[in-house]
């Protein structure tokens, strides 16, 4: 099966993006690993299907795979390179699109600057919504809000660690730590990811606070392990940093990959307002891959 595709990156996290306005490829989860692949692929973090509008009122459908071949909820990385990518394709002429993915509708906007800003949604914080199953666990009180135990197993050194937990379109669990170079995200990152307590696994954040409007960041992404940078991550960072009470309402969050401005300003219980997300979208190549039936 002969399919065209772009190769792009926001801030280092790598895509590979198909056009479905079409007709539908109809890819197996082993086609979807097999692009994914960085040795007999085409190689990226995640799969981005660009599908036709699904209702009125919406510009497109956003539909994301990870490397492992799962779909999931939420990139925002990948909504950034969505919108460079309909617009350099001339499937719209809008620098402000409504665009549906799975956890629901996001508005990315193009700059004038070439960078681009995507309305996240609210933040979610109801356990039951992220999910997390917090049985047995005793939450530890931390600025506004609070941060929960969590016993990792043996191969992450037998830890005990503390996290803030939300949701953005997608599961986070967020730890602080000293020093972002040295920190555990290699053995720790799996083990948070796959813990008994999210029964979706979870991403995992390791957010070192270097002041109250800037933060260097690490992400262990469900599905697809550490990423060069990770938006949705960047945003839940920047969220519980906020209401641990250590961030103002805009920072600049330095992951391995580049820089994303992240902007909140806060809110009540039933009225979170949405995040804000601003950084690079950026076409690599293009090309043909064979794809196995």
């Amino acid at each position: 099966m002969q399919v065209r595709f772009t190769k792009m990156q926001g801030a280092g996290n790598d895509f590979v993006v198909l056009d479905e306005t079409r007709a539908p490829l109809g890819l197996s989860t082993a086609q979807y690993r097999q692009l994914a692949d960085r040795h007999f692929g085409v190689g990226a973090d995640q799969i981005l299907s660009v599908r036709p509008s699904p209702a009125p009122g919406i510009d497109f459908e956003y539909v994301i795979h990870n490397a492992d071949g799962g779909e999931v909820e939420q990139c925002g990385n990948g909504a950034r390179c969505f919108v460079r990518y309909v617009r350099d394709k001339g499937l719209t002429n809008k620098d402000h699109l409504r665009v549906r993915t799975l956890s629901g509708v996001i508005e990315p906007r193009l700059n004038a600057d070439g960078r681009v800003t995507v309305d996240m949604g609210a933040p979610v914080f109801e356990l039951a919504a992220i999910p997390f199953d917090a049985t047995g666990l005793q939450p530890e009180a931390a600025g506004s809000w609070q941060k929960w135990p969590l016993a990792l197993a043996s191969s992450a050194q037998g830890a005990i660690i503390s996290v803030a937990v939300l949701s953005l379109g997608n599961p986070h669990a967020v730890q602080l730590v000293d020093n972002v170079d040295s920190a555990p995200v290699e053995s720790q990152g799996p083990a948070v990811e796959r813990h008994a307590a999210f029964p979706r696994r979870v991403n995992a954040g390791f957010m070192q606070v270097k002041s109250r409007c800037e933060i260097a960041l690490r992400v262990y992404e469900r599905g697809a392990g550490e990423t060069l940078a990770c938006g949705t991550g960047a945003c839940a960072a920047v969220v519980a940093g906020i209401r641990l009470g250590l961030l103002d309402g805009r920072v600049d969050v330095h992951t391995r990959g580049g820089v994303l401005t992240i902007e909140w300003a806060g809110g009540t219980e039933g009225a979170w307002a949405p995040v804000l997300m601003t950084g690079p979208a950026v076409t690599v190549y293009e090309g043909e891959i064979n794809l196995r039936d």
